[in-house]
């Protein structure tokens, strides 16, 4: 029995993939083990979001080689279907396979055995038109549901299209049967994700059924308490949505909207589908329906032409806007898109600066979010991460608390109080009976 280790880089769909991967895998008699148990074959999971996660592929081959030197050395994922030439040189590598056959890999590579050069299956991202079905089962408590792949829109700055094609959905009907599996192993929420969530319902190139009805079905499926929206853009968050959500007994008060930036002439270089104003009335409809929801923001600072007085319209923006949190990332060229090729390229150094700011300002507004809810009850499911006789677990509006550890709870929802707030910056809680769950820190 051979031994299959897997490694992932990026978001959570990737995560949700190499899950379902693995799983391939031990359905063909190989055994699942950790990547420093000398596997005999490792799977690595790409992302080419930034330079880093690049980088970072590097990085993990080179380990992989250190751990198991006559392992067998395979890289899937965004960076695979972009440069799949430039992975096949990277000393160690031994496949390399593309959108369109990453989910072939057992058949592709049978018996995974080394030869004299690396074997690339990298179609033409156009060929990438099937969905696969995929969701995560890395831990008990929730898992990461892939209901959407691809993306039709052309972001200036984004690889994305280039490294998984066009967009296009699962089912309604499958959705409803995997997460009725799902319910079956007691997991107790579902994340949906995908590339472009929003813009579920398209397959063979229509439009087919909505976002909003997938998740009025997901919703009657008995077994999962919670279901959560992973990111959806706001020019795709209706009212409908929103409104459902906010009446819903699962769907959690809990939204991440990328935003990118708060200057209007940076979001049209950038390409993106609204302008400030639209991105305001749709957190201003979330907080009229549900005051005590969270908002996470997806910000891009140094972008080219983003002048110090752009990235401050920016900072003022997302300062007074009543959001919770927010998720930085630095600018990085990437080839093959427009944004690479724009004047007015912004100083690493001063990109630097702006994300430190913003890193800063997301710290005050989480901080912010929090104190408002103190005192305020509220149900946690916790989860299996333990650190210092503490264990953790979130809110149904993502308020991430810590509590002195008891196995019974593990993978339970339990109603809480909200009592502080921690020097790691975590919320202590009590049971809305009195009995204290935590220890002072």
């Amino acid at each position: 029995m051979k031994k299959v280790a897997f490694y992932t880089l990026g978001c959570k769909l990737n995560y949700s993939e190499t899950s379902t991967i693995s799983r391939m895998f031990e359905q063909k008699g190989y055994k699942k083990v950790d990547f420093t148990d000398t596997p005999d074959i490792f799977i690595i999971n790409t992302c080419s979001v930034t330079e880093n996660a690049d980088k970072k592929c590097h990085k993990i081959v080179r380990e992989a080689r250190g751990i198991s030197p006559e392992a067998y050395v395979a890289i899937i994922g965004c960076y695979a279907q972009l440069k799949p030439q430039e992975i096949a040189e990277i000393p160690g590598v031994d496949a390399v396979l593309g959108a369109a056959e990453k989910f072939r890999l057992v058949e592709l590579l049978d018996g995974f055995v080394r030869k004299p050069q690396p074997e690339v299956y990298a179609s033409e991202v156009e060929a990438a038109k099937s969905f696969n079905t995929s969701y995560s089962m890395q831990d008990r408590t929730r898992t990461f549901l892939k209901v959407q792949d691809g993306c039709d829109y052309s972001c200036s700055f984004c690889t994305i299209p280039l490294a998984r094609g066009s967009s296009r959905s699962d089912s309604i009907s499958n959705i409803v049967k995997t997460a009725r599996e799902i319910a079956q192993t007691n997991v107790k929420e579902i994340v949906l994700t995908g590339v472009n969530t929003g813009d579920f319902g398209i397959q063979d190139g229509k439009r087919v059924e909505r976002f909003a009805d997938l998740i009025q079905a997901l919703d009657r499926v008995e077994g999962i308490e919670r279901f959560r929206i992973s990111s959806i853009e706001p020019n795709l968050l209706t009212d409908e949505i929103i409104e459902f959500v906010a009446s819903s007994n699962r769907f959690v008060p809990h939204f991440h909207i990328p935003l990118q930036s708060g200057s209007n002439k940076i979001l049209k270089l950038m390409r993106r589908r609204y302008q400030r104003e639209l991105y305001t009335s749709r957190v201003e409809k979330i907080k009229a329906v549900m005051p005590k929801c969270c908002i996470g923001v997806d910000v891009i600072v140094g972008f080219p032409g983003e002048t110090h007085e752009d990235f401050l319209e920016t900072y003022q923006f997302l300062n007074e806007l009543d959001i919770s949190y927010l998720h930085v990332f630095t600018y990085s060229e990437r080839n093959n898109t427009l944004a690479a090729t724009l004047p007015g390229a912004v100083f690493l150094k001063e990109r630097a600066e702006r994300s430190k700011m913003l890193h800063i300002l997301s710290d005050k507004k989480r901080r912010k979010f929090y104190e408002e809810h103190i005192g305020n009850e509220f149900t946690v499911l916790f989860e299996n991460d333990i650190e210092n006789g503490l264990m953790h677990g979130f809110t149904e509006n993502y308020i991430r608390v810590a509590a002195k550890y008891d196995p019974i709870l593990i993978n339970e929802l339990k109603t809480v109080r909200l009592t502080s707030i921690n020097n790691a910056g975590l919320m202590e809680v009590e049971e809305a009976n009195q009995e204290v769950l935590h220890h002072s820190i």
